[in-house]
């Protein structure tokens, strides 16, 4: 033993001290939660119907059913036999064939420990097999096993023993040296998130103290020039004498902060389009509240054309460009769509990771249909729905990397999460106003009535083929909430609109923000998409190593009119606070 090392008794003495505390830190997590007022976050809808229908296809064909329960526990068989050669020491032991773990299990006790080695392969064979017998029933409806596929798989991401204190020996090595004080960090985290969330766990991702907004992100130089009730108007500075003399206004997602295109100045979009020379322009969404408990799709279209006049205003132009990111994109394509052929205001419109067409509309539709509206509806009882409760779907969309790794890094090995900008940003949720959400959900994930038709925008009919063109659409191959082929298949749908389509590298959020410093993935693009078919379409185009913003960079050039002296944020309509303003720094978890 190390004379540094304390003797037993002493690491005896450590590790009750730190139960007495872990008991402590426990009883006050169990009163403040049973405390609150804090309703649980919405499941996706009812599972018991599609459940019913799986076990009744599941059972339908008994044959098929016995032979798949026969080759699961032959399997078994075989993982128990490996194991228990490997406990007894057997020069071999016979092969068992058994998915792999991933980094979940990365820790050497998970192969080299009969006992955790057995654990593991067996949970990683159920997990398979539960999900295969989903994935190849016959006899659901589409959204019944895009729901059951979504659910199983968190069911068996929950079970994942390395979620489990007793189960992990990672843990449980850490609990020893430590003397359990990794438990009382962790408890002591647990009950922050607790009381951070007001009584619904919000677990930290990153550090939460390592991130100021409009200290260290969103910190592009401008000014807020406008605002309402919904928006604050961001005008940026110039960084060159001459600029563009169209400006180019953003409309970011209202149910994410802007400042994902703004993180740092390594990544900032912003800032590396006013390098540019663009005038650029973007809406802050407000983090709404009772107050705005009216709000509808067409009053947020409102704000929208307010921005759009008073970004004109500012730069004495009679049009702009204008771009959407994400349900940003789709706010947008609906306001052309109503404005149609006969207003000038914008010149061009471009659409980020932006559905048009919802057919299918990424792992987020699983959780919509009928049951579920009513459900989110009673969640809005005060007119919007509460952060926490978009930001748990969304997590629960990767939930082995959103959510249970987080759980075992802070609450079982007591470790602060390492800071990361894009997960201060995935955790800065924003509240739904809940008549905005509800036609959201309802107009377009449950009736695609854009696409089909039947969608009507400040009472007037609106569909995809009212757009007018020019148009840059970009999707990006990895996207697991507006999937490229669907993308693909809203472009498609632009028959007045000369559309130039882009395919990017990654997913919905790396693949848009791919600085061209950064040397990552490559795009594909060509103009007038005809075909639907994803693959088809990327079959005979070479692909372009790097970031697709020089692609964007000479599309909006081309319409972007010629170079004027650069123009100070609110020259004309004056300046109400320095970007990024007060709207983007209310937090929902941070006061």
């Amino acid at each position: 033993m190390s004379k540094d090392e304390p003797d037993l008794p002493d690491r005896g003495e450590a590790f009750a001290q730190n139960m007495a505390k872990v008991a402590e830190i426990s009883a006050q997590i169990w009163a403040l939660m049973l405390e609150s007022k804090a309703s649980p976050a919405p499941t996706g809808g009812e599972l018991a119907a599609p459940m019913l229908q799986f076990a009744r296809t599941f059972w339908a064909k008994p044959e098929k059913a016995s032979d798949s329960l026969a080759e699961y526990w032959g399997v078994q068989q075989a993982l128990w036999q490996q194991a228990m050669a490997k406990w007894t020491g057997a020069a071999s032991a016979p092969d068992a064939p058994a998915p792999s773990g991933g980094k979940r299990f990365a820790h050497p006790a998970w192969s080299e420990n009969a006992l955790f080695d057995y654990i593991k392969n067996t949970y990683l064979l159920t997990a398979d097999w539960v999900q295969n017998q989903v994935s190849g029933a016959d006899d659901l409806s589409e959204h019944e096993r895009k729901k059951l596929a979504l659910m199983s798989r968190n069911m068996v991401e929950a079970m994942n023993p390395a979620n489990f204190f007793a189960l992990n020996p990672e843990v449980l090595q850490a609990t020893f040296d430590e003397q359990g004080g990794n438990l009382v960090r962790g408890l002591t985290m647990m009950l922050e998130d607790i009381e951070r969330g007001q009584g619904n766990l919000l677990i930290r991702q990153t550090d939460l103290d390592a991130f100021k907004v409009g200290e260290n992100m969103a910190t592009t130089p401008g000014a807020v020039i406008y605002q309402n009730e919904v928006l604050q108007l961001i005008q940026y500075a110039p960084a060159t004498k001459t600029t563009y003399a169209k400006p180019l206004l953003f409309v970011p997602p209202w149910i994410n902060k802007y400042y994902v295109l703004d993180l740092n100045q390594k990544k900032s979009m912003m800032k590396w389009l006013v390098s540019k020379g663009y005038t650029v322009f973007i809406i802050s969404w407000v983090n709404p509240n009772s107050a705005q408990k009216d709000q509808t799709w067409d009053s947020y279209l409102d704000a929208i054309l307010a921005a759009i006049d008073v970004a004109l205003a500012e730069t004495g132009q009679k049009s702009l460009q204008l771009a959407g990111y994400c349900i940003g994109g789709t706010m947008t394509g609906t306001l052309l769509a109503q404005l149609g052929k006969a207003d000038k205001r914008v010149a061009s419109a471009t659409f980020l990771t932006t559905l048009l067409d919802f057919t299918d509309a990424g792992e987020l539709q699983a959780m919509v249909d009928e049951e579920s509206i009513k459900q989110v509806d009673t969640m809005m009882e005060g007119g919007f729905l509460p952060a926490q409760y978009m930001a748990s779907a969304f997590n629960s969309l990767r939930a082995n990397d959103l959510i249970w790794s987080y759980v075992v890094n802070n609450y079982l090995l007591g470790k602060e999460p390492f800071p990361f900008d894009l997960l201060y940003w995935n955790s800065d949720s924003t509240a739904m106003p809940a008549k905005v959400h509800h036609f959201y959900l309802t107009r377009f994930y449950l009736r695609n009535a854009f696409a089909k038709g039947g969608l009507t925008i400040k009472g007037k009919p609106a569909s995809l083929s009212d757009i007018r063109g020019p148009v840059y659409q970009l999707a990006t191959v990895e996207d697991h909430i507006a999937p490229a082929a669907s993308v693909l298949q809203g472009a498609v749908q632009l028959h007045n609109a000369n559309t130039r389509f882009v395919l990017a590298g990654s997913g919905h959020i790396a693949g848009v923000v791919n600085p061209p410093a950064a040397k990552k993935y490559q795009y594909w693009a060509a103009d007038d998409p005809k075909t639907d078919d994803l693959e088809g379409w990327r079959a005979d185009i070479e692909p372009v190593a790097g970031s697709w913003w020089f692609d964007w960079d000479k599309w909006l050039k081309k319409r972007a009119g010629k170079r004027v002296p650069a123009r100070d944020p609110g020259a004309v309509n004056g300046v109400i606070e320095p970007a990024p303003g007060a709207y983007v720094k209310k937090r929902f978890d941070l006061g």
